[in-house]
């Protein structure tokens, strides 16, 4: 079932397009990331679903929402850079943002509670916020952002600024929370996406350059490098291994010959047949599968 329909949706600012034309279908019960490099537009693509912003052009439409209804009850947004009360306690904070999104205050402190121990954070429920970690404030910002129970999690750059330990908790809060919810986040930092993401948005200067699965874009995209590691000089192989009809092309890395090949499994055993034959002194040879960063510089780059 498609969530949200996104058509042609353009933001400009003094006639500099930070959005332009950007459409996509979200189907309900995914988890989807929307990457690029800063300044790509992931910010204001998000501000713009979650109501803070009005597009200058394009539609955003929930499905069962109706022409006059508030954006805002279909969503759960937690920005970039939350700002939480330092002096209020996490049940009053969650309490309070309940009450905002007119949840009668018995309800919001069934929820608040109930939130609190899905976040991982119940036993500093009654602690001033001031002394939470920022893992635990980021986890606080996610339960704050669900408390009205809405159709879809929006989070923007959720990990970016935290320490190790944070960013480990709150990725793990959101694989969990993928399995109960529908989630689009933003991040530059690709390795986060592919850890925990079903489908790629890609940015770029304010534009999609890609969307679809990983496993689709990595078929897509993705090239394999083999690494030749030999007992003596590799140079003296390379003229060899180049004239193999599988590869592509070649090149030396300390001392170490990375091939990169049309087809993965054709070269493999061009090269492994050849050094076999000619008694080549191969001490190394392993696959290695370009990165998720090594993807995305490609798509942009055509």
């Amino acid at each position: 079932m498609t969530l949200l329909t996104v058509r042609n949706l353009t933001k400009t600012y003094q006639d500099k397009a930070a959005v332009n034309k950007v459409s996509f279908d979200f189907q309900q019960g995914k988890c989807i990331a929307l990457i690029g490099p800063n300044g790509a537009g992931k910010s204001t693509i998000l501000k713009t679903l979650a109501g803070l912003l009005k597009p200058t052009e394009g539609t955003v439409t929930f499905a069962g929402m109706n022409a006059n209804d508030d954006i805002r009850k279909f969503i759960g947004y937690l920005p970039q850079y939350p700002i939480f009360y330092s002096w209020m306690t996490g049940v009053e904070f969650l309490i309070f943002s309940g009450q905002l999104a007119y949840i009668p205050k018995t309800e919001a402190k069934k929820r608040a509670e109930k939130l609190l121990k899905k976040v991982g954070i119940y036993d500093a429920k009654n602690q001033r916020i001031g002394k939470y970690s920022g893992g635990m404030k980021q986890r606080l910002g996610i339960a704050q952002a669900i408390i009205h129970q809405p159709k879809l999690l929006l989070l923007d750059e959720p990990v970016s600024s935290l320490d190790p330990l944070g960013r480990r908790e709150v990725l793990t809060l959101m694989e969990e929370l993928k399995q109960e919810m529908s989630i689009l986040f933003s991040t530059h930092i690709l390795s986060d996406a592919d850890e925990i993401s079903d489908e790629l948005l890609l940015l770029h200067q304010g534009e999609m350059v890609e969307s679809g699965s990983i496993n689709e874009l990595r078929h897509k995209y993705q090239t394999s490098t083999i690494k030749l590691e030999f007992k003596d000089n590799p140079t003296a192989y390379q003229t060899k291994v180049n004239a193999l009809p599988s590869v592509t092309e070649s090149h030396m890395e300390r001392n170490v010959l990375l091939v990169t090949a049309k087809d993965i499994s054709l070269a493999r055993h061009e090269i492994l047949a050849a050094a076999a034959n000619e008694n080549w002194e191969l001490n190394g040879f392993t696959l290695d599968r370009a990165s998720l960063e090594d993807m995305f510089m490609k798509v942009v780059n055509n």
